[in-house]
């Protein structure tokens, strides 16, 4: 039983290519630090909670401004969903024309594209979106600190 649990509790293969000299990022070819190095998961999260609140400030607007009532913001689903919904297409949009979202843009991160082409276009703009709504595949990161909805989408956050 031992040698069972400790084949998968022991840590990575020795065997792997990681080496003493390894940093996130490194094998895409970016920096150690700087800008265009691998933004960490504390800027992450922080970018991603100012994001959702810009999208509940847009959504009280929209309730202030009388197009949502308020009795079915406060108890119905279309306040939750509505507030996911803009929150979807202000990071769809943002990150198709600028590379970043306002939250991003605020802690001096951007969405690169790790096969070069200039821009994130809507498409793995939307993948991205939807995998980090979904949360648990933002939460499984590789040695590059990329998500699922990195590796999907072929791109990176990284540092201005």
């Amino acid at each position: 039983m031992a040698r069972t649990l400790g084949s998968w509790l022991s840590g990575p293969d020795p065997t792997s290519d990681a080496g003493p000299n390894d940093y996130p990022g490194k094998r895409l070819g970016l920096p150690e630090t700087g800008p265009g190095s691998i933004a960490r998961f504390g800027r992450r999260i922080g970018a991603l909670m100012l994001d959702w609140f810009i999208a509940y400030g847009l959504v009280g607007l929209a309730v202030n401004l009388g197009f949502i009532s308020k009795d079915a913001f406060l108890y119905s689903p279309l306040g939750s969903t509505s507030i996911a919904v803009v929150w979807l297409v202000l990071g769809i949009i943002s990150v198709r024309l600028y590379g970043f979202t306002p939250g991003q843009w605020a802690l001096g991160l951007r969405v690169a594209s790790i096969d070069h082409r200039q821009h994130v276009g809507v498409g793995r703009a939307a993948v991205r979106g939807l995998l980090v709504f979904f949360v648990i595949p933002a939460l499984f990161t590789d040695r590059d600190f990329r998500g699922y909805q990195d590796r999907f989408s072929n791109t990176a956050v990284v540092r201005r």
